[in-house]
């Protein structure tokens, strides 16, 4: 446990007339469900050990991970005390006291709930006493919860299928118990239900009750970077960013040459997943959400990268076309898309490949793919280092001829820029010692703004492009190769800027995979 961790508490002592037996931490899993398919229907033909109602009431805070509930006028602690890196919890009951409860007690729970506990005006509070006096509606919410729960024994787990019925509504959830984690993933497996979130008692309450909203992440792995969309879904319905960052990993090194994913790369980028899986989860995310795009796409050995990823964190990669990330680009574009009727044009380009969507307004007229990235164009010009004039016309060549899809094209009332190329541009446009999306996000790039940056990079090695200000040095071995072909596509688009978005692909996937 560590030192900031709630220890037990008063109400859980361990000599003396309330002495309690030592409790063993269990690791658990569990989701909520309107059903639970097969794994209900399996269930249903078994004799449970036990059948058991209750009304409870959870206390609830926005930030609090621990769980607080009265039942049978027994208020009950239990504190998380760890996730391991495939999302399995581990709890330990910390306290169970009658009321009236003392003030030690009072405030013990207080900090079980992430806050400093109010005033007490009494030594010892009743029930009611506790909730009229020290629950402020705006810090803690009071949730009555009806439960009939049905109890099982499954590979050495005790499985609890539950009927929890909150403000008026039914909904199930279904947990797997041991102090083995082993024996938990095993059970979660063969009910089939490893594809659902584990979701603890309080994030599922403050989800259904719309206390503190409700989030969810997205993790997108591209050919050259790693990014995390954690997103909460407020009471007014908006989403508001809680975590957004990037790593660059580096996934598609030499994929062009071998056509597989190598070890290494594989290694790095499957560190970077689930470390994000970890942060998403910490974070409070009910749900994670992962796609892969172009390098997996490309690559011979991706379902392998897949199953090593969902082994390692328990997370589910989609392997998905670029037709579909070229529509969730332009969804995710929509706060800059032109509402008068002109023409649009979203343009994101990655390690692997660029997208492009064709529209105006909110209707998309045309969207397609073409494996034309920063990673492939670096690899095969050796854009990473000092680059001669000769070599670069011929990488702008080469990379013209691969996106001659858009000869001919009438050129847009709007081109929209996305991606790390691009918003790596703005930042050195506006020399960002830290990255800041909001001076990010609008920022105008004209052709001579690329050139500029064009000839700056090419005169340098990678170790002297880490040192430019707004920069990110990871990237300073394919922004090169990133501006080359931002520059061809104004040109080959007849287009005299580019307006650049720091939104992308994950900001699109959260909204339609967790609620509008």
């Amino acid at each position: 446990m560590s030192d900031d961790a709630p220890r037990p508490g008063p109400g859980w002592a361990e000599e003396g007339p309330r002495a309690t037996p030592p409790v063993v931490p269990r690791w658990e899993w569990r989701a909520f469900a309107g059903r639970f398919g097969d794994a209900q229907d399996r269930l249903a033909t078994l004799a449970p050990d036990q059948v058991q109602e209750s009304d409870d009431l959870y206390l609830l805070s926005r930030e609090g991970e621990d769980t607080v509930k009265v039942r049978d006028v027994l208020l009950d602690v239990k504190h998380l005390e760890r996730v391991d890196d495939l999302g399995l919890e581990q709890w330990r009951p910390v306290m169970k006291a009658a009321f009236p409860l003392g003030a030690p007690d009072v405030r013990f729970v207080w900090a079980a709930l992430g806050l400093e506990a109010p005033p007490l005006g009494r030594t010892a509070f009743t029930l009611d006493q506790l909730l009229s006096e020290l629950c402020d509606p705006r810090t803690v919410h009071a949730v009555r919860v009806r439960k009939r729960r049905r109890r099982y024994t499954l590979g050495g787990c005790s499985v609890e299928l539950t009927a929890v019925h909150v403000d008026g509504r039914e909904r199930q959830t279904l947990a797997v118990e041991s102090e083995h984690p082993a024996r938990v993933l095993s059970t979660v497996e063969d009910l089939g239900l490893d594809i659902q979130p584990n979701t603890s008692y309080p994030r599922a309450l403050r989800a259904l009750t719309g206390f503190g909203g409700h989030r969810g992440a997205v993790i997108d792995i591209g050919t050259n970077s790693v990014k995390l969309h954690v997103g909460e879904r407020t009471e007014a319905d908006q989403w508001r960013t809680i975590i957004d960052r990037a790593v660059v990993t580096r996934l598609g090194e030499d994929l062009g040459g071998t056509g597989v994913l190598g070890p290494e790369p594989m290694g790095r980028t499957i560190d970077a997943i689930c470390d994000m899986a970890g942060q998403a989860r910490r974070a409070g995310a009910l749900d994670i959400a992962a796609v892969g795009t172009a390098g997996l796409r490309i690559a011979a050995n991706s379902s392998a990268f897949v199953d090593a990823v969902k082994a390692r964190c328990g997370i589910r990669v989609q392997v998905i076309s670029g037709d579909e990330e070229s529509r969730l680009g332009y969804l995710a574009a929509k706060p800059r898309v032109r509402q008068d009727g002109g023409s649009i044009v979203v343009f994101e380009t990655g390690g692997g490949s660029s997208q492009f969507t064709f529209g105006h307004g909110d209707h998309i007229d045309e969207r397609f793919s073409v494996d034309v990235g920063a990673a492939r164009f670096t690899e095969l010009y050796h854009l990473d280092r000092i680059v001669p004039r000769t070599v670069l016309d011929e990488a702008l060549a080469a990379i013209a001829s691969e996106l001659s899809r858009l000869d001919g094209r009438p050129s847009p009332d709007t081109l929209i820029g996305m991606g790390g190329a691009f918003t790596n541009l703005a930042a050195v446009k506006h020399e960002l010692a830290a990255y800041a999306p909001e001076v990010v996000e609008g920022t105008v790039l004209d052709r001579s703004e690329i050139d500029r940056q064009i000839d700056l990079y090419r005169t340098r090695s990678a170790e002297r492009r880490r040192r430019i200000i707004g920069l990110q040095p990871a990237r300073a071995e394919v922004i090169l190769a990133g501006a080359c072909i931002a520059r061809t596509v104004l040109e080959k688009l007849g287009c005299e800027s580019v307006t650049v978005s720091d939104r992308g692909l994950r900001h699109a996937l959260l909204i339609e995979r967790f609620g509008r």
